[in-house]
């Protein structure tokens, strides 16, 4: 036999031993645990693959709930509602309020302001907390914004005080995302690699979907959604990044025929109205990504822009409104061979 029909054989051979371990491998894929529940005012999902098939929902519950504990403000007991109401320092009990607090100072520092968790205040005074709403006046508004400023705010490794015992802190702009990277965590700690955790719309893709062999897929959710009539404006595939997408789309309020955004600007003290429908933020963790996805919002489509060309660590797609009346969409240079946009 010459050496041609030799490398024909060997080559063929090669190819079925090749098939025959993908096929194997392919039938010995468990089967994807699926879990979901509620926290956080919100829903959340996950997808992991487990040798063992083992459903971690209890445990996650349990997790979530000691989060919850540490940093919501619906709950009368909580430790951020602890030092809302106090006028003294705040020792820490719980593990989850100083990693918050870090990421909110980082990321206000950077955001020159945008983002501010002290606009509790603000945020109960136009209905979006858990206090009576004022629909404050100017006046209000002027007088509360007397007491916000994250500047306000000081910690260590073991408490957290204020300057003025009327500052308040409001997590609702970063907690989810939190929340999302403690529950990442503890899975990788059971020795999960590939799974999808959401959390409120935030989350973290790790490895890669075993049934599909491929990243995990994530919709970005159209500004013109509504309640009815979800439909996306982009799918992204996503492995080992965090991601979430902030945007007025169903929470806001309406009074005398006007609607409020959820987003606080809180350097005017009233809820933002700039021409950014929407943030899609991408990053190595979720907390990064809620908080500066709150931040655009906020400072609007330009200043958001201008922060993603200048960073390499974080990745964005922006909807905004044009002078006509439609909608552009801006994509950093990073994401342009992951994102499929839908034709509009």
């Amino acid at each position: 036999m010459d050496n041609r029909k030799k490398n024909i054989i060997y080559s063929i051979l090669l190819i079925t031993s090749v098939f025959v371990v993908w096929l194997y491998r392919k039938n010995q894929l468990p089967e994807p645990v699926r879990i979901e529940g509620k926290t956080m005012g919100t829903s959340y999902h996950i997808t992991y693959f487990d040798d063992k098939g083992r459903n971690f929902k209890t445990s996650v519950d349990s997790l979530l709930e000691v989060v919850n504990q540490s940093i919501n403000t619906y709950l009368p007991d909580s430790e951020i509602t602890t030092f809302n109401r106090g006028g003294a320092a705040f020792t820490f009990k719980l593990p989850y309020f100083l990693p918050v607090l870090e990421k909110s100072r980082e990321v206000f520092m950077a955001s020159s302001g945008a983002f501010d968790p002290t606009v509790m205040p603000l945020v109960n005074a136009w209905g979006f907390g858990p206090a009576e709403p004022l629909n404050p006046g100017n006046l209000q508004v002027d007088s509360i914004r007397d007491f916000i400023g994250f500047d306000k705010v000081q910690f260590n490794r073991d408490s957290v005080w204020k300057s003025d015992p009327r500052t308040q802190l409001d997590f609702g702009g970063i907690g989810q995302g939190y929340g999302a990277d403690v529950v990442t965590a503890f899975l990788k700690a059971k020795g999960i690699v590939n799974m999808l955790v959401e959390l409120g719309g935030e989350g973290m893709a790790c490895g890669i979907n075993l049934k599909t062999q491929k990243p995990w897929e994530i919709g970005i959710l159209d500004p013109a959604s509504t309640r009815d009539n979800l439909f996306f404006i982009a799918y992204i595939a996503l492995k080992d990044q965090s991601f979430t997408t902030s945007g007025n789309y169903f929470n806001y309020r309406e009074v005398d025929g006007q609607k409020f955004s959820h987003t606080i600007d809180p350097k005017t003290g009233y809820p933002a109205r700039k021409e950014l429908l929407s943030a899609s933020v991408f990053a190595s963790d979720a907390i990064t990504v809620d908080a500066w996805a709150t931040s655009f919002m906020v400072m609007g489509h330009e200043r958001a822009i201008a922060i993603l060309e200048s960073r390499n660590d974080l990745e964005g797609i922006l909807v905004y409104s044009n002078e006509d009346g439609g909608s552009e969409v801006y994509m950093s240079k990073g994401l342009e061979k992951i994102v499929v946009l839908n034709k509009q």
